[in-house]
């Protein structure tokens, strides 16, 4: 079965989504407490073993203060920039 063409983007979204988190200082314990999640719940959706919505995405995002335009908006750039 061919994989997905969306797999290699996926792989780059998932290490996007854990540089914020490593780049707050905060650990998948502090995120998954102040998003009602559990730890295990973080650490599955950075392994991509468990896929976020888009509004988990924006949770997530707005857990880290950053803005999820601007979270969007760089993983474009990055992901654009891959393709060269």
């Amino acid at each position: 079965m061919p994989k997905s063409i969306h797999q290699e983007d996926y792989a780059f979204f998932l290490r996007h989504l854990r540089a914020i988190r490593e780049q707050s200082g905060l650990t998948q314990e502090q995120v998954a407490d102040e998003m009602g999640v559990t730890q295990t719940f973080i650490s599955k959706c950075e392994r991509g073993e468990r896929r976020m919505d888009l509004l988990e995405v924006r949770k997530y995002c707005r857990t880290m203060r950053v803005p999820f335009g601007k979270f969007v908006a760089d993983l474009e750039r990055k992901l654009n920039r891959e393709k060269r």
